[in-house]
C-alpha cells in the first residue's frame, strides 16, 4: 500500500489550527502557543503572522493573543454546503434524542480521519460539544464507516495498517458486514473498560509508544467486531449491555455517506434494541431522501 507524501510544514500549520477548534475559541498568547503545539517559538510566530494576514487568526493588539478568525467563517459556511447532509440528520435526529433521552450524532470520513459533523444532546437540542472531534479512519476504528460502503471499500479499510496490533478474524468480520447490510443498523456493546480502552486507541497514533507498550495495551482490546451484536445474540432472553445503535445515509451515487448514531448506554431487551434501530434507520433512509440519495 503506497503511504502519500506529506508536507511538515504543511502539517504544522494544520496543528496549530487544530489545536484553536478543540479548545472552542480560547485565546493563546505566542508563547503558550509554541509550547502547547510542540512549535519553536519562531516558527510558530511565522505562521501564525501568515494566518493574521490572511484572515484565519485574529489578533488582539492589546493582549497581544491569538484567536480564530473571521474568514474561517465563509470558509465554514462553503464547508456546510459540502456536508449539507449534516445539518438535515441534525435536524431529523432532534426528536429520535428527545424521545430516548439519548446523544445522537452524525459523522463521516474527512480526508484520512473520522470526524464528528453534528451532535444533539438528550433533550434535542443542537450541541458544539463533539463536532469537530477527530479519530484515524483506521482498524479498529472505523467499522461502521465502511460496513455499507462498497466491497472494495471495505477490503481496503480492512488492509490498513492498525492503530494498535489487534487480532482480525476476516471470516468474523464479514458475518457481521453481511448482517449489519441486511438488518439495516449495528448494534454495538461496549463495557465502561472498553469504552476506555477505544477511546485511548483512537488517540495513539499521535503518540510515539515503544513497541512492547503497543503490544501490551493491543492484546488487552477486542477482535474488531467482537462488540458487534448479531441477531443470535440478540434474540437470546433478557437484556443486552448496548453502547450505540448505527445506521448510514447514502450520497446520489448510492455510497456511503454519514453514519447516524443513537447512544444508548444502557442494557435493554432485543425487542426495544429492534424498535430503536428501526426508528434510527427510518431517519437514516429520511436524510438520504432529502439529500437527493439513493440506496445501493
Amino acid at each position: 500500500m503506497t503511504t502519500a507524501r506529506r508536507s511538515p510544514p504543511t502539517q504544522r500549520i494544520v496543528a496549530l489550527l487544530d489545536h484553536f477548534v478543540a479548545r472552542r475559541g480560547a485565546r493563546f498568547g505566542l508563547s503558550e502557543l509554541a509550547r502547547e503545539t510542540g512549535l519553536s517559538k519562531p516558527t510558530c510566530l511565522g505562521i501564525v503572522t501568515s494566518l493574521v494576514e490572511a484572515g484565519y487568526l485574529a489578533r488582539d493588539p492589546h493582549d497581544k493573543t491569538y484567536r480564530l478568525g473571521p474568514a474561517l467563517i465563509a470558509a465554514g459556511a462553503v464547508a456546510r454546503q459540502n456536508f449539507a447532509a449534516a445539518d438535515m440528520a441534525a435536524r431529523r435526529m432532534a426528536p429520535l434524542a428527545e424521545r430516548y433521552a439519548a446523544t445522537c450524532t452524525a459523522s463521516a470520513v474527512v480526508g484520512r480521519d473520522v470526524m464528528v459533523l453534528a451532535a444533539l444532546a438528550p433533550d434535542g437540542r443542537p450541541t458544539a460539544s463533539g463536532v469537530g472531534q477527530r479519530y484515524p479512519f483506521v482498524p479498529p476504528v472505523g467499522l461502521m464507516y465502511v460496513l455499507w460502503d462498497s466491497d472494495e471499500e471495505f477490503e481496503r479499510w480492512l488492509a490498513m495498517p492498525p492503530t494498535l496490533p489487534v487480532r482480525r478474524d476476516h471470516e468474523h468480520l464479514r458475518t457481521v458486514v453481511a448482517e449489519c447490510r441486511r438488518r439495516g443498523y449495528l448494534v454495538e456493546g461496549l463495557t465502561d473498560t472498553g469504552r476506555r480502552l477505544y477511546s485511548l486507541m483512537a488517540g495513539l497514533t499521535a503518540y510515539d509508544l515503544p513497541a512492547e507498550v503497543r503490544n501490551l495495551v493491543g492484546e488487552l482490546a477486542s477482535t474488531i467486531g467482537e462488540r458487534v451484536y448479531l441477531g443470535a445474540d440478540l434474540s437470546a432472553r433478557g437484556k443486552h449491555p448496548v453502547s450505540l445503535l448505527s445506521a448510514p445515509t447514502f450520497d446520489a451515487d448510492g455510497r456511503q455517506e454519514l453514519v447516524l448514531t443513537l447512544g444508548v448506554d444502557a442494557a435493554i431487551s432485543g425487542a426495544e434494541i429492534g424498535r430503536r434501530g428501526r426508528a434510527l434507520v427510518e431517519v437514516a433512509d429520511a436524510v438520504t431522501a432529502e439529500a437527493g440519495g439513493r440506496r445501493p
